[in-house]
């Protein structure tokens, strides 16, 4: 039996593991992760990303990348937004079911963009071990035991040797059948199964002419025999995904869907009976919407789909999980350097449960989906895409000023700094080079701030506590004043504190001693041994 040790383990190797392993690799944390499949994705499954998660990926530096992965300007495809027709050869008159409000230069430095996860997880693997961590495919893991002081995990490699691993702290990013999950015995609650359906990637030279270079991102055929079937083109043509449902109601199961079935269908929704088809592979799934009761359960954490299960709608599917990712491996860090105290790890779930919970009650007042929702989100407003995906509130013991009065989105020019939102973008120049204020916002705890004195406070506070803290000043080291001073939400001699995340941690005013309000904020917001 091989025994290793890490401070932390990461179960699952999908986008979600393999960011939390980079994450935590740039705040210098060794990892190890565990994969059962034996290697990256086969399928470009999860193809849309979304602009926050790619600002995150622009942070860790190789947000070019994963844009070199991108089928043209897919961004084109986003604007057209999910749409219906009889079949693909009546695309002339397809009618909208829903168009996305987008992102844009004015609220994000980044742009949505189309990649399968079977190009971009090569990426993610790749920079993962460049991180440090220890990539481990083609092995299981079988169980699980969590004391005090860490866990102890075993499984079992490709040759079937046992491995005993003890870690500080594991993350569940084992998909929605988590094992983690099951393990801890952690239920779940919300809408549950809404369609069954079956992933059928195949290879049609002429369905690019039959849809006449239409660009949306979702297409539902009517006419497709026995079923409602669906194409994606984010996935782009080389395969093709179409997602046909099916009724395990009415007895059917996938195997009812040979592949000849499948041809079937597919010419059936294109309106040509003899369209040229070749099946490449048929995957089962369910369309789910369910959020687990918590995020964490001692030093185990979840997150991803292990944590939330969502349909394709919206994209909140990996996106989500990925930001969970970010947001639990900078406090992870914090933590095993003893510069934050345990209680820092709570704020995990109190902030990404909720954001969860939002996004499963979106899913049912958006009109794709408003049908499926058996009255779970009736009354509920429904937030545009730059809202959910820029604009979303944490609320925490690690947020200073989020009251109960606030909503739990808005778009994110509309929040003006408020503590608990994304540090907001606008185009600046710092020490004369010109960048979006995110990427003033990578790694460490920021200070930003309109008079030279808080500078000398953050530096005071910050070997006070022993935290990084990285100062910058209006008119001094970053211009232009009045507008930073609007989007942050000051009057003169204001400064905000900005998580290692990007998210605001607390907003105020100079007084007569900076000194004490930035160590009170600081020593809160991280859950410093002071605090």
């Amino acid at each position: 039996m091989t025994k290793s040790t890490t401070p932390v383990l990461i179960v699952g190797g999908g986008p979600v593991g393999l960011s939390t392993a980079l994450f935590l690799g740039r705040h210098g944390v060794r990892t190890m992760l565990l994969e059962k499949r034996d290697g990256t994705s086969m399928l470009p499954r999860a193809p849309g990303l979304q602009a926050r998660t790619m600002e995150l990926f622009r942070a860790a530096g190789f947000h070019q990348t994963v844009r070199a992965l991108e089928m043209g300007d897919s961004h084109a495809y986003f604007e057209g937004g999910i749409i219906q027709t009889t079949t693909f050869a009546e695309i002339d008159d397809a009618v909208t079911l829903e168009s996305p409000s987008l992102d844009g230069p004015r609220v994000s430095p980044e742009r949505v963009m189309g990649g399968g996860q079977d190009r971009y997880e090569q990426v993610l693997v790749a920079k993962a071990r460049e991180f440090g961590c220890d990539v481990r495919f083609a092995t299981k893991l079988t169980s699980i035991e969590q004391d005090e002081d860490g866990v102890t995990a075993q499984a079992i490699d490709a040759d079937g040797n046992p491995l005993t691993i003890r870690a500080r702290y594991l993350v569940g990013a084992d998909g929605g059948n988590s094992f983690t999950r099951r393990k801890l015995g952690v239920r779940r609650y919300g809408r549950g199964t809404v369609f069954d359906a079956l992933s059928i990637y195949f290879r049609a030279p002429q369905l690019q002419a039959v849809l006449k270079d239409r660009k949306f991102i979702l297409c539902y055929a009517t006419k497709a025999r026995g079923t409602l079937m669906s194409l994606s083109r984010l996935h782009g043509c080389d395969p093709w995904l179409a997602t046909p449902l099916y009724y395990p109601d009415r007895g059917e199961t996938p195997e009812d869907f040979p592949d000849e079935r499948c041809v079937d269908i597919i010419r059936t929704a294109a309106g040509v009976d003899d369209l040229d088809v070749e099946i490449v592979w048929k995957v089962p799934w369910q369309g789910a919407q369910l959020v687990a009761e918590t995020f964490r359960v001692g030093r185990v954490f979840l997150a991803g789909d292990a944590a939330h299960l969502h349909p394709p709608a919206g994209g909140f599917g990996a996106n989500t999980g990925i930001h969970d990712a970010h947001n639990l491996a900078w406090k992870l860090a914090a933590v095993l350097a003893g510069t934050s105290t345990p209680r820092l790890l709570d704020t995990y779930d109190a902030e990404r449960r909720p954001v969860a919970w939002t996004r499963h009650q979106q899913i049912f007042v958006r009109p794709d989906y408003r049908a499926e929702g058996d009255g779970i989100a009736a009354g509920e407003p429904v937030y545009d895409d730059a809202a959910m995906e820029l604009g979303q509130l944490y609320r925490s013991a690690g947020i200073l000023g989020a009251g109960d009065d606030l909503p739990v989105a808005a778009r994110p020019e509309a929040w003006a700094g408020q503590p608990g939102t994304r540090a907001p973008h606008i185009w600046v120049d710092l020490h004369g080079k010109r960048m979006s204020t995110l990427d003033m916002f990578k790694r460490h705890w920021v200070l930003l701030a309109d008079d030279d004195r808080w500078a000398a406070a953050a530096s005071k506070a910050s070997a006070a506590l022993g935290i990084d803290v990285e100062s910058m000043v209006l008119g001094t080291d970053v211009q232009p004043a009045d507008a930073l001073r609007k989007a942050f939400g000051w009057g003169h001699h204001g400064a905000s504190l900005v998580r290692p995340d990007g998210y605001v941690a607390w907003r105020g005013d100079l007084s007569s001693d900076p000194v004490a309000l930035v160590v009170n904020a600081l020593s809160k917001a991280a859950f410093h041994s002071k605090y």
